[in-house]
């Protein structure tokens, strides 16, 4: 017998799992939640519009190095990341690219210490915060190898390698710091994270 009033736990269950197929349909796209692709490349960019890119969209597609470093023979650091790590050190990444005519062997580039095995490497790469007037050298493992690149011998003209160094993180509020290789200029670069 029907009084005309309907049970309310059993109006919940269906109401959930309408909205469940809502908010599913709604997803739509290929699965990877992001959404249709025609859409997307069919809305107008930043540069279409000539109206500036929200920063947010700046930063995630920018591609520009942090900096670059040149010496005269046609040797050319570029770096293109510098972000602080979870275990208080930041790592240095770029590449290394010989636009000279000779080849190019980074043994310069090496630490003068003793104790450092590392032979082809930049070991002798620094952060220098300026404002905190103090200078961080490349980390070292157990065994007295650079946490860097090594292998940076015989690098032929038009070749890149690429090239990190892992370095203690200055203090959290220092957010710009001077990357240094031995006989390279000096570059200023920001720190992320």
């Amino acid at each position: 017998m029907s009084t005309g009033r309907r049970n309310p736990r059993a109006v919940l269950p269906v109401s959930l799992a309408i909205a469940a197929v809502l908010v599913l349909s709604g997803c739509g796209g290929n699965g990877d939640g992001g959404g249709d692709e025609r859409n997307a490349s069919s809305r107008p960019t930043a540069a279409d519009t000539g109206e500036p890119e929200p920063e947010s969209q700046a930063k995630s597609s920018s591609s520009r190095p942090l900096g670059e470093m040149r010496n005269g023979d046609g040797i050319v650091v570029t770096i293109t990341s510098a972000a602080r790590e979870d275990g208080g050190f930041v790592t240095v990444q770029g590449t290394v690219t010989n636009r000279g005519t000779k080849m190019f062997n980074a043994l310069e580039w090496r630490s003068k210490e003793t104790d450092v095995r590392s032979q082809s490497a930049v070991s002798g790469a620094t952060l220098v915060d300026t404002k905190g007037k103090k200078r961080y050298l490349v980390l070292r493992d157990t065994d007295g190898q650079c946490l860097c690149s090594t292998g940076l011998t015989g690098i032929k003209p038009q070749e890149s390698r690429p090239l990190f160094a892992q370095f203690p993180a200055p203090p959290a509020d220092v957010s710009q710091v001077d990357f240094q290789i031995p006989t390279m200029p000096t570059v200023r670069i920001a720190l992320s994270g």
